[in-house]
């Protein structure tokens, strides 16, 4: 599949545009017409008599501007006539109400729509060449609460926000209260195909599976491989990676491990009879192919090849990826294949970083994990259409 970019410098460039010429390209690959009709009342315009399409995209939109709260998005729409002109709203008569807005929002949540407009945008991008898939770094980030803080025991009752703690790279424990945000995202865009949000105290490996499902039922094309940090190194994602036909890259956690079996090494790579670990050979389907060391001139052994084997090509060793999916991988362990693969896991980090540094997915003022969920999506939503709209004003400069 021809894609159009590697990676998302169209929400940087869109991002350095001014206000006035970025919310009309960016509005430009948004249909949001049919999520609207979702959102009204038995009154054609609502009992308010605003549109609910110009609503929806306010509260798209405010993301993208550092919007925040109900309260500062309706002073932007009271005081700035061309952003409430460009979201669609009338401009003869006053500004959606900071109730209004709650509403909407609520309703959003309710019926799910963030969601679907998401798992839609998805969907056109992938048709658009923006989205490839077939590689997929999956990871979580920390989301501060707006809730108040309460016991770890009486927030598990609620399933809203709870504790979370984790070690950053230096090895820091960090400790927040609030959520955390799985992402799915396709390395070559950097941008996200799957979403779940949960409270900040469970697990990253236990959510996986769930995330691997979602990612297998909006992914067109085959997905090759799942790229993940050792945080999820549990065998049942490596079971549910295999189960949609990928293979899983993931550091092994050689905190939880145990002896390998006898004769390999933890890596997964088989040692000759001298101790020595054999050259990885190549793969053929599941089969990993290994030879013996001195044939291949990584070490000096002292019998050569001959204790080994009668042949100029010396030991060969063969071994099936399904034996054990946790330690076999294909491409093996630490081969140079591997290390690249695993190095693009740096789109995951980057994504959360643009939701997190640039958008407001840590800003919460809304609290409950649904309402949560929908602030999640919307400004995921804002990456998806900030690249299809690039794409689409980049294909209007070549044409023009």
């Amino acid at each position: 599949m021809y894609i159009l970019q590697e990676s998302l410098f169209s929400f940087e460039e869109l991002q350095k545009l001014e206000s006035k010429e970025k919310l009309p390209i960016f509005f430009s690959s948004l249909d949001l017409r049919p999520y609207a009709k979702q959102l009204r009342s038995s009154s054609p315009r609502g009992a308010d008599g605003h549109s609910r399409e110009g609503i929806l995209r306010a509260l798209i939109a405010a993301p993208l501007e550092g919007i925040d709260t109900f309260t500062a998005l309706h002073h932007r729409l009271d005081k700035d006539l061309r952003f409430r002109y460009q979201c669609g709203l009338s401009i003869d008569r006053p500004a959606p109400s900071i109730s209004t807005l709650s509403r909407v929002f609520a309703a959003l949540t309710k019926k799910k729509l963030a969601e679907k407009i998401f798992l839609d945008l998805v969907q056109l991008a992938q048709e658009e060449g923006i989205i490839d898939g077939s590689h997929q770094a999956i990871d979580s980030a920390a989301i501060d609460a707006y809730e108040k803080k309460q016991p770890k025991k009486r927030s598990e009752q609620t399933g809203n926000a709870n504790w979370g703690a984790k070690f950053d790279s230096f090895g820091n424990k960090i400790t927040w209260f609030g959520y955390k945000m799985h992402l799915s995202v396709d390395t070559k865009s950097e941008l996200p195909m799957a979403i779940e949000v949960t409270p900040a105290h469970i697990n990253d490996g236990d959510v996986a599976p769930q995330l691997i499902k979602q990612v297998k039922s909006c992914t067109n094309s085959k997905i090759d491989f799942l790229i993940m940090d050792g945080g999820y190194d549990q065998l049942k994602n490596y079971e549910s990676t295999k189960n949609i036909g990928a293979q899983a890259i993931i550091p092994l956690n050689l905190r939880n491990e145990k002896e390998p079996p006898e004769g390999i090494a933890s890596n997964g790579t088989p040692r000759c009879s001298m101790g020595y670990e054999m050259t990885y050979w190549g793969a053929n389907k599941d089969q990993l192919k290994f030879r013996c060391p001195h044939a291949t001139g990584k070490v000096d052994c002292p019998l050569g090849m001959a204790a080994c084997s009668s042949s100029n090509y010396g030991m060969v060793v063969k071994i099936n990826v399904n034996k054990d999916l946790r330690r076999y991988s294909n491409p093996h362990r630490d081969s140079k294949r591997w290390k690249e693969l695993y190095n693009e896991r740096t789109s995951v980090e980057r994504c959360n970083s643009r939701m997190k540094s640039y958008l407001t997915a840590n800003s919460l003022h809304v609290w409950g994990i649904d309402k949560v969920k929908t602030h999640i999506y919307l400004n995921a939503i804002v990456l998806l259409v900030s690249a299809l709209a690039m794409a689409k004003e980049s294909k209007k400069q070549q044409t023009a």
